[in-house]
């Protein structure tokens, strides 16, 4: 059993009401996965390949443990990275991936559908938090009224993922726009959004291509606190801030809100821009229409949607949605239309 990470390569962010430019990226290359049938293996393991976000790691690692046990011959090989990475490893670098699963279901919509996958179901839900430790300055004191104050006080060091390479980076940049509407403050005559922005510039090295890579510096105290999900703080035992429903995008009663949050991410083409709006935090997955083994990714997806799937979320701090989700049934393979059901969004 191998696990294999990479990541996509650099790209530029322009965001919403011509805020500046965001810097960050990575690049190590893997060789694509062979084609097959699923059961023709010719003495040698089936390179099956998920590229998954960042914060599926743990939840996919038992997942692949499982997989692998149920299909002797297989070998799961999971690539993490932030959900824009590993949707453009098949869109723009032409890898051969089985499984897409993206930390927004909206990036599959987006970047995918209908040239590269007909289909997604909806898995997961999450929620945005403010990680730290027990190094970090004013930890004592930081909480969801003041969170703010704190990160712009002098020598505090915050980071953020970019908003190119995984979405919690534009759910960052949203949440601190949600902040502006709920606090109604102002910090040296700047909205929060924009003293925020200003202390994490196009050139911050606080800026990273995925969730996880915000932890060592966490851990190693050259930041003293990180824009995560819920469920990354949980696995790594660290202390967080929970934020007022009206702004970490976790609860549908508040989608109306939610949408007033934009941001603009690279789109399909070269030099296009989408707009992403403020919507909760919702997972999706689908397989790829040229998946070198579709067979073995509806059973994947078929264990994801299981109990011992959803026991496997529940493990790594999601919350399930069971039944799965999807804007289109009749677009989803037949033999994973009885595990979902059909919902808009």
């Amino acid at each position: 059993m191998r696990y294999a990470r990479t990541a996509g390569a650099l790209l530029t962010v322009i965001l919403f009401i011509a805020i500046p430019t965001l810097l960050s990226g990575c690049g190590q290359s893997s060789a694509p996965a062979a084609r097959g049938g699923a059961g023709e293996t010719g003495g040698e393991p089936v390179k099956f390949y998920v590229f998954h976000a960042a914060s599926l790691s743990r939840a996919f690692a038992d997942l692949e443990k499982e997989f692998e046990a149920q299909h002797p011959g297989v070998d799961v090989l999971r690539e993490s990275s932030g959900s824009q990475t590993a949707v453009r490893k098949v869109t723009e670098l032409n890898r051969e991936g089985d499984i897409i699963a993206s930390a927004d279901y909206t990036i599959l919509r987006d970047l995918m559908i209908p040239d590269h996958a007909k289909w997604q179901i909806l898995f997961a839900r999450n929620r945005l938090v403010i990680a730290y430790t027990d190094k970090s300055r004013y930890g004592d004191q930081i909480n969801g009224d003041n969170w703010y104050r704190i990160l712009l006080k002098p020598h505090v060091m915050f980071g953020r993922v970019n908003p190119n390479t995984g979405p919690v980076g534009y759910r960052t940049l949203q949440m601190w726009q949600l902040a502006d509407l709920h606090y109604q403050d102002k910090i040296g005559g700047k909205s929060i959004y924009q003293a925020l922005l200003d202390r994490c510039p196009q050139d911050s090295t606080r800026t990273t291509s995925d969730v996880e890579e915000l932890i060592g510096p966490l851990e190693s105290m050259g930041l003293d606190y990180a824009f995560v999900y819920e469920n990354v703080a949980k696995q790594h035992n660290l202390p967080y801030v929970i934020l007022p429903e009206q702004i970490d995008l976790s609860n549908e009663q508040y989608e109306d809100l939610y949408r007033r949050a934009k941001t603009k991410i690279i789109g399909k083409k070269k030099g296009e821009l989408i707009t992403e709006m403020g919507r909760p935090i919702v997972y999706g997955i689908t397989i790829p229409s040229d998946a070198p083994h579709p067979d073995l990714a509806e059973e994947f997806v078929k264990l994801l949607l299981s109990e011992t799937g959803q026991k496997s979320l529940e493990k790594g701090f999601f919350t399930p949605i069971s039944p799965g989700l999807t804007p289109d049934l009749e677009a989803v393979p037949p033999a994973l239309r009885p595990l979902v059901k059909e919902a808009a969004f």
